[in-house]
């Protein structure tokens, strides 16, 4: 009785053991069937939602300039001169207006993104801070018209000393640091920045 047991034993053994030994060779032969790719794409889809995140940035100052100016007259009297001198204070900012953009201001070249961004401009044309505003010298009576066409002359100084070639283009340097920081961020290191004419 125990032999026969034993004998039992031992063929179920080997049984379990053969079904075993069967589903190993049968996952084997599963899974070098199977093939694993990994394919890395460098293709960057640009999505409405990277463009909206983008133009609602809106204004994006890149400089700022602080400029004061001195601006003088002299009105000839029979007895005496009148004289009004004023000390006008500024400040300038040059950026881009994001809402400006042409239509197709980002694209999709190759594997990199095209950015077509519009010109930096004087992103705040009431930059003179009329409250810090002088007087440096004042004899005699001056109108109100008097002391607005020295306001227009000193906001057209300001203007001549601040929007040079040489401002616009730290600012344009400015701006292609910043957007590439921005794209870095969203993961995209192939960029090209271009401006608009």
């Amino acid at each position: 009785m125990k032999t026969s047991l034993t004998k039992i034993n031992i063929l179920l053994g080997c049984i379990i053991a053969l079904i075993v030994i069967i589903a190993a060779i049968s996952l084997f032969r599963t899974a070098k069937e199977t093939e694993i790719k990994v394919e890395v794409s460098d293709r960057i889809d640009v999505t409405p939602t990277i463009i909206t995140a983008m133009k609602e940035i809106g204004e994006w100052e890149f400089l700022s300039i602080t400029d004061e100016e001195l601006v003088d007259t002299v009105r000839k009297g029979f007895f005496s001169d009148d004289e009004l001198a004023r000390i006008y204070y500024g400040k300038m900012s040059l950026g881009i207006n994001m809402h400006k953009t042409s239509p197709h201001w980002i694209r999709q070249k190759g594997d990199s993104i095209v950015l077509t961004l519009p010109p930096i401009e004087l992103l705040d044309k009431d930059f003179i801070d009329e409250a810090r505003t002088k007087a440096f010298i004042e004899s005699g009576k001056w109108s109100d018209a008097d002391r607005e066409a020295m306001y227009r002359l000193a906001y057209g100084k300001m203007l001549r000393r601040c929007m040079t070639e040489s401002n616009i283009n730290t600012a344009k340097e400015n701006a292609r640091l910043q957007f590439g920081k921005m794209l870095k961020a969203m993961n995209i290191n192939k960029y090209e920045i271009t401006w608009e004419k």
